[in-house]
């Protein structure tokens, strides 16, 4: 549950900083392609705060059931789920901050450099999961 809460509050603050980006007076100045990745953006937000939400429900819904396993089960699924959503959104934030702020080499290096950090952190986790299987 720990790391549902660490990854909500996540996603939370980056919705929110995307919700406000329209609000700001430049926001204007996003050409086309950037207007589009922002939007996104702001559906890989709402879809990753819900899915994030989804394990919270599932237990309410089936608190006292006897159904800890199915719980444990899909929550599992629902946060690797959260997580993918939220390395996307760290790629894609990335890139648009840099892609409008520097220009689009560097948006697109950003965009590079977020994505190889997050493949970095995943799979070496992921070799020492299939490395103490045996």
């Amino acid at each position: 549950m720990q790391e549902l809460r660490v990854t909500l509050t996540g996603t939370q603050i980056v919705t929110g900083f995307l919700l406000a980006v329209a609000f700001q007076q430049r926001f204007e100045d996003l050409d086309g392609y950037q207007l589009g990745v922002y939007l996104v953006l702001v559906a890989l937000a709402a879809l990753a705060t819900a899915t994030g939400l989804a394990p919270v429900v599932l237990h309410r819904v089936l608190f006292r059931q006897l159904r800890k396993a199915r719980v444990v089960q899909l929550g599992n699924r629902y946060l690797l789920t959260t997580t993918l959503l939220v390395a996307a959104l760290a790629v894609g934030v990335s890139h648009l901050i840099f892609d409008f702020v520097v220009g689009r080499g560097a948006g697109i290096a950003a965009a590079v450099g977020a994505l190889v950090a997050v493949l970095a952190l995943w799979v070496l986790p992921l070799l020492r999961r299939e490395s103490h299987r045996d």
